[in-house]
């Protein structure tokens, strides 16, 4: 799934993206991009609530999810 995330502005939001994402058990192959303004996560459709508030929690909003 693809979450849009407002909020990042530079390499360390980032990684504090990546970072609380891969938190998340049952989540994989996390990849973060500042250009798109992104994060591509593969999971279980039933914890696209939980990696939501995990970048909340981070300090970023999800605007959108794309399964």
């Amino acid at each position: 799934m693809i979450l849009k995330i407002e909020g990042m502005m530079c390499p360390k939001c980032v990684k504090h993206v990546d970072k609380a994402l891969n938190g998340v058990e049952g989540a994989a192959d996390v990849v973060v991009s500042l250009d798109e303004k992104q994060a591509t996560v593969t999971a279980a459709p039933e914890l696209e609530a939980t990696l939501v508030a995990a970048v909340a929690d981070a300090g970023y909003k999800v605007t959108e999810v794309i399964k």
